[in-house]
């Protein structure tokens, strides 16, 4: 008896480790950048910065968790992003209109994911392999479009309101930021479309059976991971105040990592936004961290990609053991 008492506290503490130990984590990282450096990083104006600087991997993070959620990967995020800056800059200089501009760069992020969609869910591709590959044709047009340059000439002023702004003491990007984050939290978890992705990522074969139609709902999963990014990509391109053609090339890996780091809290192995945006947070509580204490960037690279394999691992067990 005691050892099955012992057999269930063993496993009563593991199943609160893996529940809540990317949490406990993030807690953790904060205490010890707070301690090493008690004047700058626990800051109002410090936590300020890291959540206005986390915006745009967040709303970027919070779209491609749809299409992780159902099994498949996005590695055009970057590229939508950075192709969505360079098309808004170049419709708002040529026709003067902030608006237009910003719909251009939305819809332009929104047909490549759609683009994306049909290759994986009815083209039958493999989303890495098609994902990489678009992801290349699309750096391609980006710079194609600039010649390789940066463009920053006669962009309204206005526009840098969206990147740069605030209101009141909110910055703009965070607000643009929640509305996303909680839209695509609606999406998931209190919708027939949330439900359904999060069955295809269970069982796609028994989803398909049921009588859901599995390609239609891949598809839209793209189709909004690639609006996400490009409005990611707009709200870089006003922070910048310029467009880049490689601008959002950091949002892809980065933002598969806050999905990794999310699924292992508090669901074992499943992508869901409450998740997504604490590995976002934990992304950006790192980083900034890691620069308040001079660490080297090349040891920034280091730790982060060890971070990021510890999540996969981690992840990938929980999801063995929902199994």
């Amino acid at each position: 008896m005691d050892d099955i008492a012992i057999g269930k506290g063993r496993k009563g503490a593991g199943d609160l480790l893996r529940k809540w130990g990317t949490l406990g984590g993030f807690a953790a990282l904060c205490i010890v950048f707070s301690c090493l450096r008690p004047d700058v990083f626990p800051s109002m104006g410090n936590i300020r910065n890291i959540i206005d600087q986390a915006a745009t991997l967040a709303i970027a993070a919070a779209a491609v968790t749809m299409v992780m959620s159902t099994g498949d990967f996005d590695l055009s995020v970057g590229a939508i992003a950075s192709l969505a800056g360079v098309v808004t800059v170049k419709v708002m200089v040529a026709t003067g209109s902030i608006a237009l501009g910003m719909l251009s760069g939305a819809l332009v992020g929104l047909a490549l994911g759609a683009f994306n969609g049909l290759l994986v869910a009815y083209g039958n591709l493999s989303a890495f392999v098609a994902t990489l590959a678009t992801m290349t044709a699309i750096g391609g047009l980006s710079l194609l479009a600039t010649g390789g340059s940066t463009l920053f000439a006669s962009i309204p002023e206005g526009f840098r309101t969206l990147g740069q702004g605030t209101l009141g003491p909110v910055p703009v990007a965070v607000i643009v930021m929640a509305v996303v984050v909680a839209a695509v939290w609606v999406a998931m978890e209190r919708t027939v479309f949330g439900r359904k992705l999060y069955a295809i990522g269970g069982n796609a074969e028994a989803t398909r059976l049921s009588g859901i139609d599995v390609r239609l709902v891949r598809l839209g999963g793209f189709a909004i991971s690639g609006l996400g990014a490009a409005l990611a990509g707009i709200v870089l391109t006003s922070r910048l105040f310029s467009a880049h053609p490689q601008a959002g090339s950091p949002l892809m890996l980065n933002a598969a990592a806050a999905v990794f780091l999310g699924a292992t809290a508090f669901r074992e192995g499943e992508p869901h936004v409450g998740g997504t945006l604490l590995g976002v947070l934990i992304l950006g509580v790192l980083g900034n961290g890691m620069n308040i204490l001079g660490v080297n960037s090349y040891v920034q690279q280091v730790l982060s990609g060890a971070i990021i394999i510890l999540a996969v691992l981690v992840s990938g067990l929980g999801g063995r053991k929902r199994s």
